[in-house]
Order: structure tokens, then C-alpha cells, then sequence
């Protein structure tokens, strides 16, 4: 007697089963994590994204039609659901469903160590508690060695968009950016300090537009040298002022 075909392998094989179920199960039977700030690009096929694009299209209409929104004849909301499913999945979201840019390395020929500041960099992310955005910058700080991988000073900008393009709260982001670029680099020592504009306290609650979130991460040498730090902190100021 044959073994059952396992729950993913008939969903996947059956086109009555919405594809995010499909690409769910495949999550699930790989044991691979996706909270709204992971990539999984390597469960989806390139084909498929316009697919998930219409899916999620019908679900926000519907939820358009929840909130009383006659979409058939307001004019000014009869393609909303299909603009925001593609911004979505194309643009804010993209960091999730997207595999990584491409990233040139150089080998560190000239043994460079010392100190090197990248920023700032704009950056756009979105909360993932309200799906608004956060709108800011942040400053990448690297103390290489002879072994460290130099990469492109465009690449920090397309890595941290990469990363910031998906829903999660800004701790969770720069830790995740100062891990990738901890693999990529190689370095003595990262830093990367991150302020923005957090549009879930500017648009509702509190509504305090003025009011911004600075966070840092600070590995290898930047936590065991203080004077290191401080270089770090004290450059990035002359640079905001």
C-alpha cells in the first residue's frame, strides 16, 4: 500500500486551491518562517506573482466593499484594489517577495582599515502593526580588515531598501540590515544608526507629527571600543548639523 500524497503536493497540484494556500504549505512543509518581515522568494515562482497580484487584488476589493465603498460607480475607486495589490507586492511589500540584489564584492587589496561612513540613506518601510509608513534615514558605519569584502557604496542603499521594503517594526529592521551586512562585509565592526517618521503616530492616535524614532546597532568593535563609538556618533552629528 502507497503512503498518502502529502496535504502541500495535492494543493499545489490543484488550481481550486488559492495560491496562497499553495505557497503557504510549501512554507509550512519546508518548517521555513514567514512573518511579515521574511523573504520568501524562493517559494514563489517568478509566474506566479501576478497570480498572488490578482488574488490579493479580490480580497481588497472586497474589503473596499466592507467598508461601504460603492466601487461600481465611485470612479475614484474602481482600480483602488488593483493599484494597492500592486503596490503591495511590486513596491512597499517587495522586499518579501523579491530575492536579494546583486551584490558585487571586491577583495580588501590595500588591507583598508580604518573607519568608513555610508549616508545617509533614505529609507521607506512600512509598520507592521498598521501598515503605515516609515519614512526616514540611516547611516551605516564599518571598520574593515584585510579579509573584509568591500562592496559598492550603491549596494548599501539597494541591500537596506531590500530589507526595509516589507511591514515590521524599525528594531526588527536595522538588526536584520547590520546581520546581512555583517555576512556580506565582513567587518571589524558595523553600526548603523536609523531615524524616521513613524506615519502610524503623525496619521492616527496620538497625532504628533513631529515626534521620531532614532534607533542603533552597534556589533563587534563598535561595542568593545568606546572611542571607536564615539568617532562614529560624533561624524554622524557634524553630518546632521
Amino acid at each position: 500500500m502507497t503512503d498518502p500524497i502529502p496535504t502541500a503536493q495535492r494543493s499545489d497540484e490543484d488550481p481550486g486551491v488559492p495560491l496562497s494556500q499553495r505557497i503557504r504549505e510549501r512554507l509550512q512543509a519546508a518548517r521555513v518562517r514567514f512573518h511579515a518581515n521574511d523573504n520568501i522568494a524562493d517559494f514563489i515562482e517568478p509566474e506566479e506573482v501576478p497570480l498572488l497580484q490578482a488574488e490579493v487584488e479580490e480580497k481588497l476589493l472586497e474589503v473596499l466593499r466592507s467598508l461601504v465603498i460603492d466601487t461600481d460607480s465611485d470612479h475614484n475607486t474602481q482600480e483602488t484594489a488593483r493599484r494597492v495589490a500592486k503596490m503591495y507586492l511590486r513596491e512597499v511589500f517587495a522586499g518579501r517577495y523579491e530575492r536579494m540584489p546583486p551584490v558585487t564584492e571586491f577583495p580588501n587589496v590595500e588591507g583598508l582599515n580604518e573607519l568608513m561612513i555610508v549616508g545617509p540613506i533614505r529609507i521607506r518601510s512600512a509598520c507592521s502593526h498598521h501598515l503605515c509608513p516609515i519614512m526616514g534615514r540611516l547611516w551605516v558605519g564599518l571598520l574593515p580588515n584585510e579579509h573584509s569584502n568591500l562592496i559598492g557604496l550603491s549596494k548599501y542603499a539597494r541591500l537596506a531598501d531590500w530589507i526595509m521594503s516589507r511591514p515590521q517594526i524599525q528594531e526588527e529592521a536595522v538588526a536584520r540590515l547590520a546581520d546581512l551586512l555583517l555576512e556580506r562585509v565582513q567587518p571589524d565592526g558595523l553600526a548603523i544608526v536609523m531615524e524616521a517618521d513613524h506615519f502610524c503616530m503623525h496619521w492616527r492616535g496620538v497625532k504628533d507629527t513631529e515626534s521620531k524614532m532614532i534607533n542603533s546597532v552597534m556589533r563587534g568593535s563598535f561595542l568593545k571600543d568606546a572611542n571607536l563609538r564615539r568617532e562614529f556618533l560624533s561624524l554622524l552629528k557634524r553630518n546632521q548639523d
